[in-house]
């Protein structure tokens, strides 16, 4: 978990999240974080490279529709960051 971009985990949180989100379901999420527009260059690359890492399922609802969960590794290191914050974060 070390090795990925802020952006990175942000997405594992947003997927954690959601009930397996589509990908426009999490670039909506993020746009309303970021206050700004999350283009698809960015977003599905990020996507495939947590997928790559084994971090993130991508399945598929239909020809068009790619909907991703986080792996149960994903989770424990989802959770083992928030540990971390906790450590140094405290509210």
């Amino acid at each position: 978990m070390n090795d990925l971009t802020g952006f990175q985990r942000d997405l594992m949180y947003v997927i954690a999240g959601g009930d397996e989100p589509h990908g426009l379901a999490i670039k909506e999420e993020l746009e309303g974080y970021y206050e700004s527009e999350v283009h698809h260059g960015r977003l599905y690359p990020n996507l495939d490279t947590l997928v790559d890492k084994g971090l993130v399922d991508k399945g598929q609802r239909d020809q068009r529709t790619n909907y991703y969960t986080l792996t149960r590794r994903g989770r424990r290191e989802l959770e083992a960051r928030r540990e971390w914050e906790n450590q140094y974060v405290d509210l």
